[in-house]
């Protein structure tokens, strides 16, 4: 296998979206993931798995596309038995990730402290709201509830009147990123060290974090920024503007760019020489925009884009899903997969952005059935017999 992280084996318990993201994406890159559920199954599996516009064979979308690469093993964590059976497997495994409430991986006795006494080299990483510490850890939180805490909100849309919150996850899917970022980081000190720590990820940290030279601006100006929909603070023009059937994004950010937009462009208004610097259309940006939407408007997105293009000025379409998706670029890069059910038929999704040069094999199993791999688990992991996993199974320890 030409994978990054093979041999790194995995213990999911996370659920919903930002742990479960996290560890797709370890999955992606050879980790052995095995997804501990409890025995009635993890939350996601029930997400749109009845809507038959977003689901398949019974699988919604958001597990579907979460789990792939992953084994589903279904324990019963809050027993005694169900505990002992997890922390044998914690001795053979590297990484535990979980996105419980902060406390609950203390009250469930899975925490790094206890994990740590039984393997000294595992690293257990949480993806929290608020983090483990804190007057605020213990509120819960969702992805929204993250945009908003974070500052984010209050920039994104039109006007201040009406925060917009990111059309992506971004609070959750960003929890994830940064758990990944923290387990290799994790990984690769314990190669020195020889001992295991714990990843302690907040998703209000990583919005705050992701806030990066905008929370700088505010500090050295005191002031709050407030959201200018898709123009700029700078550039002009920089924004979207409408052509005949759809929209598209022109980016200018040189003077250079400016003069060759003119040329594809022409407008007796924009031959003002004052124009012909920043500041001066920075002064002028409601004629320019105005203006640059009534002419663009007169022909198609195809049409612009090819003249922009052909002028080197930073441009794009405003795609819709179908478009983005059937991109060539996105096409060639492995950006589109198939997504199969374990019961045979499949549908599409994203792929792994993460492209390397050497180990560069891309493989996509498909999301697992509740339980699907406990007695292979059990048996060639554990080195359980047939008869103690079906006495686990008789004592309700293991589905």
């Amino acid at each position: 296998m030409k994978k990054p992280l093979a041999g790194l084996r995995i213990l999911d318990l996370t659920h919903m979206l930002s742990g479960p993201y996290g560890a797709m994406i370890l999955a992606d890159l050879g980790a052995e993931t095995i997804k501990v559920e409890p025995l009635q199954g993890e939350g996601t599996r029930k997400l749109l798995a009845s809507d038959p516009a977003h689901s398949l064979n019974g699988m919604g979308a958001y597990f579907l596309t979460l789990n792939r690469n992953k084994q589903s093993v279904a324990i019963d964590l809050k027993s005694e038995e169900g505990l002992a059976q997890f922390y044998r497997l914690v001795e053979k495994s590297d990484v535990v990730i979980s996105n419980f409430g902060a406390g609950v991986p203390e009250r469930l006795k899975i925490d790094f402290d206890t994990l740590n006494q039984i393997n000294p080299r595992i690293i257990t990483c949480a993806v929290t709201g608020f983090g483990s510490d804190g007057p605020g850890s213990k509120r819960p939180a969702f992805d929204q509830v993250a945009q908003a805490t974070g500052g984010g909100m209050s920039i994104t849309g039109t006007d201040p009147d009406h925060p917009v919150r990111a059309g992506i996850p971004i609070g959750d899917l960003g929890g994830g990123m940064f758990g990944v970022m923290g387990i290799l980081a994790a990984l690769y000190e314990r190669e020195r060290s020889g001992l295991g720590q714990h990843v302690d990820i907040s998703m209000l940290d990583c919005q705050i974090s992701l806030l990066n030279y905008m929370a700088t601006m505010h500090f050295l100006s005191g002031e709050d920024p407030y959201p200018i929909g898709n123009s700029h603070f700078v550039h002009v023009p920089y924004n979207t503007f409408r052509c005949a059937d759809g929209f598209i994004v022109i980016a200018v950010i040189t003077d250079n760019f400016w003069q060759n937009l003119k040329q594809v462009v022409p407008c007796d208004e924009f031959d003002d020489p004052a124009l012909d610097g920043q500041p001066g259309r920075w002064a002028a940006r409601d004629m320019i925009n105005t203006r640059l939407n009534e002419l663009l408007s007169a022909n198609t997105c195809d049409y612009w884009l090819e003249q922009l293009e052909e002028k080197r000025i930073p441009c794009a379409p405003v795609n819709r899903f179908s478009q983005a998706l059937a991109d060539p670029q996105v096409q060639h890069r492995n950006m589109v997969i198939d997504l199969q059910h374990p019961d045979g038929p499949a549908t599409r999704g994203p792929g792994n952005p993460i492209k390397l040069s050497r180990t560069a094999e891309e493989s996509f199993t498909p999301a697992p059935l509740l339980g699907q791999h406990t007695e292979a688990v059990f048996k060639g992991l554990l080195g359980c017999s047939a008869e103690e996993i079906q006495g686990l199974r008789d004592r309700g320890v293991i589905g």
